[in-house]
């Protein structure tokens, strides 16, 4: 395989995601799907109310059109069973984030779809992954990275999936909350699944799939880095969440994925983290939960938080692949 159908299908996938720009960010607001900023969050944010929100759909539709493209080209026209079970999670993710978005934009729900009703969406979608895995004979296993270690899980590896799929869309819908934030971790995130998938696995389909996550999300950068003219929302950032844990048990790199997604595991280990403190002392660790907020009170740009985080994405990431390559 070519080192130029790599790079063709991240251009593909970016050139997608900005054209599609010009022509959803006008119907986005025509439509008047702006952002709902949360009374609580910093108060710098409020100049953000009204940018548009569910960018996640170009995000979504450029990675299905890139991936099915490219992925039906080298493989004869044939769409295997893991670009079908990446589809459905990518998708699935996807509309359960876009009723989020949709109830808060449209029916003025600040909190958009209860936890319950997220939670219960989350989990069936990743039940229905699990069974096709099961059809296809899975291994149940899960190796420690760097190791020789295996642990066994059995029947256990269901609910093992159902905790990475559901943490993980969680844990980068948390990330989500600068311009540029997610976009640009999640890019680093999934162009080192990319690496590791063609040099660890030489599976061609989630490669590829991979790098189509990275194309659309450097297009969608070009729009959504400070300040940013359209969000991406729950639309995008469950499904991006999903689908990189998806990504990594089908790379047999279940714990992989905390390394790589160091970023994402840092923002939720503080809202945890802040939540335990205040609820049994009454006192707070940080300034404001999740983590980037922190740093915004303490009196850094958005800018400089955002870059900063990306810099830490990339030393993950490499830590990553370098655990799983060369160690």
């Amino acid at each position: 395989m070519s080192q130029y159908t790599f790079l063709i299908t991240i251009a593909i996938a970016f050139l997608i995601t900005v054209l599609l720009s010009p022509i959803f960010i006008p119907f986005l607001k025509r439509l008047k799907f702006g952002q709902s900023i949360r009374e609580e969050g910093p108060k710098s944010h409020q100049k953000k109310s009204g940018t548009p929100t569910m960018g996640g759909l170009m995000i979504i539709v450029s990675i299905v059109i890139t991936s099915a493209i490219v992925i039906a080209k080298v493989n004869g026209g044939v769409l295997n069973y893991e670009f079908w079970l990446l589809m459905l999670v990518l998708i699935g993710f996807g509309l359960l984030g876009f009723l989020d978005d949709f109830i808060k934009v449209v029916m003025k729900r600040n909190l958009g779809l209860n936890s319950k009703q997220k939670l219960l969406g989350q989990i069936i979608i990743s039940i229905i992954f699990y069974i096709v895995l099961k059809n296809q004979q899975f291994d149940t296993s899960i190796t420690v990275p760097g190791t020789d270690f295996s642990l066994e899980l059995g029947w256990f590896y269901a609910v093992f999936i159902i905790v990475m799929l559901v943490g993980a869309s969680n844990a980068v819908n948390l990330t989500d909350g600068l311009d540029g934030l997610l976009a640009g971790t999640a890019a680093v995130a999934f162009g080192a699944f990319a690496i590791l998938a063609w040099y660890s696995t030489q599976s061609l389909s989630i490669t590829l799939f991979a790098l189509s996550v990275v194309g659309a999300l450097l297009g969608f950068l070009v729009f959504n880095a400070h300040p940013a003219k359209v969000f991406m929302g729950d639309t995008g950032s469950l499904a991006l969440g999903g689908v990189i844990a998806a990504i990594s048990i089908l790379l047999k790199m279940e714990i992989l994925l905390i390394i790589i997604g160091g970023v994402f595991v840092i923002e939720t280990l503080s809202v945890i983290i802040q939540v335990i403190s205040f609820k049994t002392t009454r006192k707070r660790v940080f300034l404001m939960s999740p983590l980037h907020h922190h740093y915004e009170l303490k009196g850094w740009s958005e800018w400089r938080v955002v870059t900063t985080f990306w810099l830490v994405g990339i030393l993950f990431a490499i830590l990553g692949i370098y655990i799983e390559v060369l160690a």
